[in-house]
């Protein structure tokens, strides 16, 4: 079922052979554990270190690139968040799990470091790393972001830290408190990146009367579990923690994630990867035939992921569960319900006619345009497509695609911002040169799409020189080139490609 559109003259190839022999891929899942007690100036605390510690033993148990910090400094934790931020542009799965103070100021999530000495609420803005800087550091992981933060278990700065202080302009005043009885902000992640508190916003979480906290105890058992989707993980860490706490702490998720299962432990399979198969009809055949009356049963409650996902179980015709009638009413109901994945996913059957009935472009380019509204990438890949073309009814028009064509790759769809810098590299797209083709080329490269790194490897003089040189200058910046700016892709350029794709010699 995975495909995109193609429009350019410099159509993106059908994927190659990812590298050649001898080269290995750099580190597809990654985590950054940071754990906080002995604090300096506020309240210290029991089970964290324990917890931190526990978690990243785990997660290296099945198969993470774990960076461990305990005890950090404000100005040494903000480095390594920079520095894991960095790295997980070239991992499938950027996690961060966090366990020790946080507190919530005018709606935001600040997390504190060990020196943190706040008399004000000024000092939890400058001196904390935000909820929001978590974020950015996951944002360009190429298939899973996911931040735990086990940090509600209390509020150790009192209820009359001055808010006003933070107040900005034009803004309405706070109520002259922190949350008294503890406890985060609800947080609005972006679609593919999930964002699990220890509590339910608002509650506190309990720090336990053993070494490790309910929460993370939790954790540590369902995370090695192999075939167990994510999804389902972190409901039955839910449910076990309010089995541990009498009902008292309910951990809760946020965030919307993407149409693809995805496995913490692997699919337990042996033939599925992790988060690597692009075919999402194959990666939701690797659930495991008991799990799926939980998504029918998810899928009944109204989650729109679960509708999606047993779709794409019925549209596998490899699979005894293949059954598009059924696949498309499962894709209607989420469609309806406002899921654009689903309207997407929809439209292109209609498009096809491959639900038993004849081709509907009418019904197809409706539900194109409602996925794309919500600024679902590959729907507005698809839309810029049409326009380009003149294609499923529509009147050409260039200026429209280019500005779909624009939104899919500050989306980061990876073919988007391949054929967009293409276009800027043909002049056609008003106020944008060379460099700004280069910088696409880059972030495609870096989004791990493997036909990008292999036209930029083998067929690089479609592009300009100039476009070549700028790009040459991007990989130098970030330390990949060491060569001259010349434009000419040789031997130096091609490791450095290489190396920015995320393969290390």
């Amino acid at each position: 079922m995975f495909h995109a559109r193609r429009f350019s003259a410099r159509v993106l190839a059908v994927a190659l052979a990812l590298a050649a022999p001898g080269l290995a891929r750099a580190a597809d899942r990654i985590a950054l554990v940071i754990g906080m007690a002995n604090y300096a100036h506020i309240e210290p605390l029991s089970n964290t270190l324990n917890d931190a510690r526990g978690i990243a033993q785990t997660l290296k148990g099945i198969g993470f690139d774990v960076t461990l910090t305990l005890d950090t400094k404000g100005d040494d934790l903000r480095q390594i968040v920079d520095d894991f931020a960095f790295r997980s542009e070239t991992a499938d799965l950027a996690l961060i799990y966090y366990a020790g103070h946080g507190v919530e100021v005018q709606g935001e999530n600040f997390l504190i470091p060990v020196d943190a000495e706040i008399r004000s609420n000024v000092d939890v803005q400058r001196q904390s790393v935000s909820l929001k800087q978590l974020l950015v550091a996951v944002d360009h992981a190429r298939k899973m972001r996911v931040i735990i933060l086990d940090s509600c278990r209390n509020n150790p700065l009192g209820d009359a830290l001055d808010l006003t202080q933070l107040q900005q302009p034009g803004q309405p005043a706070g109520d002259g408190t922190t949350r008294g009885a503890g406890g985060l902000a609800v947080p609005s992640p972006d679609r593919g990146t999930l964002v699990a508190f220890a509590a339910r916003d608002g509650q506190v979480a309990l720090d336990g009367l053993g070494a490790n906290s309910p929460y993370a105890t939790a954790l540590m058992e369902k995370l090695p579990q192999p075939g167990l989707e994510i999804s389902l993980m972190f409901r039955q860490v839910r449910d076990q923690v309010l089995k541990a706490t009498g009902n008292l702490q309910e951990p809760h998720t946020y965030g919307s994630l993407s149409g693809e299962p995805f496995y913490v432990a692997g699919s337990g399979t042996g033939n599925v990867a992790d988060v690597s198969v692009l075919d999402p009809t194959l990666a939701w055949a690797a659930i495991a035939p008991e799990q799926e009356p939980q998504f029918l049963a998810l899928a009944d409650a109204g989650d729109t992921r679960s509708m999606l996902g047993l779709a794409y179980m019925r549209l596998n015709p490899d699979s005894d569960r293949y059954d598009p009638v059924e696949a498309a009413g499962f894709l209607e109901r989420a469609a309806e319900a406002g899921a654009p994945d689903a309207q997407w996913e929809l439209a292109r059957l209609y498009e096809k006619g491959i639900i038993g009935t004849a081709p509907d472009p009418v019904k197809a380019l409706e539900l194109f345009r409602k996925s794309a509204d919500q600024e679902y990438a590959k729907a507005l890949n698809d839309m810029g497509f049409f326009y380009y073309q003149g294609s499923l009814g529509l009147t050409q028009d260039k200026a429209k695609a280019l500005d779909y064509f624009r939104r899919a790759a500050d989306q980061r769809h990876p073919e988007a911002q391949f054929n967009y810098a293409a276009l800027i590299d043909d002049g056609l797209v008003e106020g944008k040169g060379p460099e700004d083709a280069a910088r696409y080329l880059y972030e495609a490269l870096r989004s791990g799409n493997e036909d990008v790194l292999n036209l930029l490897s083998e067929r690089p003089t479609m592009f300009s020189a100039e476009t070549r040189r700028d790009l040459q200058a991007i990989l130098k910046k970030f330390s990949f080139y060491k060569g001259p700016l010349d434009g000419d892709f040789g031997p130096g350029t091609q490791k450095s490609i290489r190396e920015a794709f995320g393969i290390e010699s």
